[in-house]
């Protein structure tokens, strides 16, 4: 968690979708890899006490969940929404990175608005690294 997980640019894109998608029902975002957390950003009103490390561990497991779902009838995945007494969390993964974001409740239209927007740069990103730009 020491700023370096993610590229400035990826971030900056990361916090453009969900501020955007999730207006003021935006509790918070965190990007992860394998190695790495990194919070995004946290709404002024919620205290800096919640254990990333400890979440990332179980949401890393998605990684793995990713393969386990191939070629079902259910189609390609596309995110986890899980729901809380306070929120909900919706984490999305593509290959090796992936963010998790924390939000009051909102409709399931605006959940899919904001897999889909996070899928795309998620994977924009993997073209950048792979292309070597």
């Amino acid at each position: 968690m020491d700023g370096e997980a993610i590229e400035t640019e990826l971030a900056d894109e990361v916090l453009s979708i969900c501020r955007t998608t999730v207006g003021d029902e935006l509790r918070s975002i965190t990007y992860f890899t394998d190695e790495d957390v990194e919070q995004l950003y946290l709404r002024s009103d919620l205290d800096r006490t919640a254990d990333l490390v400890g979440f990332a561990e179980h949401e890393r497991l998605g990684f793995r969940s990713q393969s386990a779902y191939r070629n079902t009838q259910l189609g390609e995945y596309g995110a986890t929404i899980r729901m809380f007494e306070n929120g909900f969390l919706s984490r999305v993964i593509r290959n090796d990175h992936g963010v998790w974001v924390t939000t009051d409740p909102m409709s399931m239209e605006r959940f899919e608005e904001l897999t889909s927007a996070l899928e795309s740069v998620l994977e924009d990103h993997d073209v950048m690294i792979v292309g070597g730009e």
